[in-house]
């Protein structure tokens, strides 16, 4: 209701009661200014802390999508822990960057396991290796995880081979325990990995993940993200899911402008990323996402020196139509940051203080959360940024 409105009707009220009482004029006068004074602005509160999302779990310090990792990044202060699902051929969701896991376990050289070599096409990409979905869960378990980039992060190739590759079940375990002893819930970040390619093989991922979460009582009162590059398998995990879980939000990831989201590559359709980040784009995936997982450069992009330049209006923007926006990934290694936040060293020598400044930036600029490698430092970032 605006001013006008309330004063008139405030006014009103007071004459009806003076013609009904005999009070003195002054005490009338007294009652109707009091009526007629507008409250004192009430401060709006200040905006949630943004999340600190453990990408892969705390991946800069063990071998990702393990167990360990997992429970590193909850010990180091992540809000939510972020596993990516792909599938084994008896149709159980495991965690691994991807369905190639030539590169992420000693498969390779388990010799009972030689046979299994194959080439494969996967969105659009030619590969050789070996696959999830040519091996059973129990197959799986027999084999053991390494760090997928031990140029960049040797202290986690000395973890090689200490652990198993963990299912979706087993991670919502770890969740729920943690967050009963630290007395506050562990968000669940899942990714959908090749969505349209598993489905058609016969293995598809909605449904098996839409299943596990609402047959899992943590995950239906937890805070939930899923998320993928792909538009049509968010679209089928919001229908599966209907009004049943509120507290599950739909996340579109967001990469480089040029790319295409495999679906939309597979149906014919030419759009690309760069058409999803403009305002109308940002409304339409408004009509089945909460939120967009943008590569960080859409939001803060580098200049030609390296350096963070100006933001970019995506924030504003993905606000405006009811977005959050959570952007990947933020890594302390050297290689991977703006080059002012480097310090002496090679591409693997830690920068902390300068992820915290890069973070900080992102933080200014407006979003909503991070997706951090190391999520000790995101805490840091996101702890000593002021609220908004």
């Amino acid at each position: 209701m605006s001013l006008l409105p309330r004063l008139t009707l405030a006014f009103a009220t007071a004459t009806l009661i003076a013609g009904c009482t005999t009070p003195s004029h002054h005490a009338h006068k007294d009652k109707v200014a009091a009526a007629a004074s507008p409250a004192p602005p009430q401060a709006a509160p200040p905006a949630p802390k943004a999340l600190v999302i453990a990408h892969r779990g705390a991946s800069a310090l063990r071998p990702e999508h393990t167990l360990a990792s997992y429970a590193k990044a909850i010990e180091d202060g992540a809000d939510v822990i972020e596993p990516d699902l792909v599938m084994t051929r008896d149709g159980v969701l495991v965690a691994r960057h991807e369905n190639d896991i030539t590169g992420t376990t000693n498969v390779a050289e388990v010799a009972g396991f030689a046979d299994r070599k194959r080439i494969k096409v996967i969105d659009g990409e030619r590969l050789t290796g070996w696959f999830t979905e040519d091996f059973t869960l129990a197959e799986l378990k027999t084999l053991r995880a390494r760090e997928r980039i031990p140029k960049l992060r040797p202290l986690n190739a000395k973890l090689n081979d200490q652990f198993e590759i963990p299912t979706f079940d087993e991670i919502l375990r770890l969740a729920s325990q943690a967050a009963l002893k630290r007395g506050r819930p562990v968000g669940l970040y899942p990714e959908l990995k090749h969505p349209s390619y598993f489905r058609g093989i016969g293995l598809p991922l909605e449904e098996k993940l839409a299943a596990a979460l609402q047959g899992n009582a943590y995950a239906r009162s937890a805070p939930v993200y899923v998320q993928s590059f792909e538009v049509g398998p968010l679209r089928t995990m919001k229908r599966l899911l209907g009004t049943s879980m509120p507290n599950v939000k739909i996340v579109q990831l967001i990469g480089s402008p040029s790319g295409r989201p495999a679906d939309w590559r597979l149906a014919g359709d030419t759009r690309n990323y760069a058409e999803m980040l403009t305002p109308l784009g940002l409304r339409e995936v408004a009509t089945y996402a909460d939120g967009i997982g943008p590569e960080k450069s859409n939001v803060v992009p580098r200049d030609a020196q390296g350096a963070l330049a100006a933001p970019t209006a995506l924030v504003t923007n993905a606000h405006a139509a009811g977005l959050t926006v959570h952007p990947y990934t933020f890594r302390p290694e050297n290689g991977f940051l703006p080059k002012p936040l480097r310090v002496a060293g090679g591409d693997a020598t830690r920068s902390p203080n300068g992820l915290v400044r890069e973070i900080q930036a992102f933080l200014a600029a407006g979003v909503d959360g991070i997706f951090t490698d190391d999520p000790a430092l995101g805490r840091r970032a996101v702890d000593s940024t002021p609220e908004r």
